[in-house]
C-alpha cells in the first residue's frame, strides 16, 4: 500500500469495477527521462492496461504515458511496453496464480514513493455483468447509510 510520503498519480477505477482483486503487489517501473516528467505531471492513463510475464520478467502493456511537451527529439513512445521491477519469487508466484483460469494482472494505481514511480498491481478475477451491478448497488447503499447517519435523521 502507499505510504504517507507517496503522491498518487493515477487510479484505475475500471479495474476495481471489472475485477475482484485477490492479491496486490507493489512494483517499480522502468521509465525513460521524459516519461518520468510526464508521470510527475499526472499525464497517465492505464484504463486498458494489463501486465504479463515474458522471458521471466514482468511487463506492463497498454499503459499510456503522454509525451512530454518539452521533450523534443528525446520524447518517448506513449504506449510502449514498460518493465515492472519485482523480485524473482514474486514473479514466480504471479505466474503460478495466472495458471488458474480467469485470472489476470491489472494495474490498480500509480504513485511516487521516495522519488521513484511505483505501480500497485493486483491479481484480478473478472466479474460478470450481474456481479458488477451488485457491487455498484452495495456501494450506493453504503453511501446512503453514511449520508443518513451524518444528517442525524432517525437517530435518537
Amino acid at each position: 500500500m502507499t505510504s504517507i510520503n507517496s503522491k498518487p498519480i493515477a487510479v484505475n477505477r475500471k479495474a476495481l469495477r471489472d475485477y475482484e482483486i485477490l492479491d496486490t503487489f507493489e512494483a517499480g517501473l522502468v521509465l525513460k527521462g521524459t516519461e518520468i516528467k510526464s508521470v510527475r505531471a499526472g499525464r497517465v492513463n492505464f484504463r486498458d492496461a494489463y501486465a504479463r510475464t515474458h522471458n521471466g520478467e514482468m511487463w506492463l502493456f497498454n499503459a499510456h504515458i503522454a509525451q512530454y511537451e518539452k521533450g523534443g527529439i528525446f520524447n518517448h513512445e506513449p504506449d510502449r511496453p514498460r518493465k515492472l521491477l519485482l523480485h524473482g519469487r514474486q514473479i514466480d508466484h504471479l505466474q503460478l496464480e495466472l495458471g488458474q483460469k480467469g485470472l489476470t494482472i491489472v494495474p490498480l494505481r500509480m504513485y511516487i514513493k521516495n522519488h521513484k514511480a511505483k505501480v500497485q498491481i493486483g491479481i484480478g478475477k473478472g466479474r460478470r455483468q450481474y456481479d458488477k451491478r451488485k457491487v455498484i448497488a452495495s456501494r450506493q447503499a453504503e453511501r446512503d447509510i453514511d449520508r443518513y447517519e451524518k444528517t442525524g435523521i432517525g437517530s435518537r
